[in-house]
């Protein structure tokens, strides 16, 4: 089995089906690797198959709802069932690292971890996905930290925390929707099996922490950092304080890109899925043998 974590709810039901099939296909040669989908619902975690959720989703009356991220911090408020829990939320990289722990899931993917914000040494903002990654022993695939975020200091802090960082077919940390940051990843692995090995060694060592897989989105896609670097720098300073400011940037860079930084949002997610899945059958196969 392997997880994938998606948010917002709108984006996660446009991408439903393309996420079960290409996790679906990636797994036909291991019958019985399934994917499943966690978001949180009605004070539970809800780890389920694609249409298990969309089925649960359209309970939700405001097709336009914006789910509430449910991190670490706030998975016990969440799971409360107090009145003042929202009703639905979407699990960010942590919390999702958490639920799979927990069933015992070992690799999940992504579209892009959090990190060290620009502002760190005056707001301290430094995401909890980091915090999950250095303790949580679960593989995570993604296409790199968030292009809004300070990636130097980021790929520092990872590297500080012994959080061992693989390179999909390439040298480079990818940046999200860019395929370079210009910082080196701990090794390169060219195939699925190799990534797999370096997860069950891992595993045997008994650290804990995850093993984080960079996965660089298409070329046909990809936008260069230095274009990405314009938007941010035009709308960062107007930007809100603490959790607030990753969506708006995300949603502000959006808009300036013309959707451009959305479609790749999409496409990123589907490949990491496809590439989580094919690494799940050669985990299942290591631990098999």
């Amino acid at each position: 089995q392997m997880f994938l974590a998606v948010r917002p709810l709108p984006l996660l039901l446009l991408l439903l089906g393309g996420l079960a099939a290409a996790a679906a296909a990636s797994c036909e040669s291991r019958p019985g690797v399934v994917p499943l989908t966690a978001q949180l619902y009605h004070s539970a975690m809800a780890a389920g198959e694609g249409e298990a959720l969309a089925a649960a989703a359209t309970c939700i009356p405001d097709r336009g709802f914006q789910p509430p991220p449910g991190g670490e911090r706030e998975l016990p408020v969440a799971l409360s069932g107090s009145e003042a829990a929202p009703t639905a939320g979407a699990t960010t990289v942590s919390a999702t690292m958490i639920l799979a722990q927990q069933a015992g899931i070992g690799v999940f993917a992504t579209g892009g971890i959090g990190g060290v914000h620009r502002d760190v040494a005056d707001s301290m903002d430094i995401s909890a996905d980091l915090h999950e990654l250095a303790m949580t022993p679960v593989a995570t695939i993604c296409a790199g930290p968030k292009a809004i975020l300070y990636l130097p200091r980021t790929r520092e802090y990872l590297e500080t925390m012994g959080v061992t960082l693989v390179g999909y077919r390439t040298d480079d940390m990818p940046a999200f929707w860019s395929r370079h940051s210009g910082l080196s990843v701990d090794m390169r692995a060219e195939t699925p099996e190799e990534i797999a090995g370096v997860i069950a060694a891992r595993q045997q060592l008994d650290i804990g922490g995850a093993v984080l897989v960079c996965n660089p989105v298409a070329e046909e896609v990809a936008i260069e950092l230095d274009v990405i670097e314009g938007w941010i720098d035009s709308c960062i300073n107007d930007a809100p304080a603490g959790a607030a400011a990753t969506p708006w940037l995300l949603a502000e860079i959006a808009r300036r890109s013309d959707g451009r930084s959305l479609e790749v949002n999409k496409r990123l997610i589907i490949d990491n899925a496809a590439l989580a899945g094919r690494v799940a059958v050669a985990l299942a196969n290591i631990q098999s043998s």
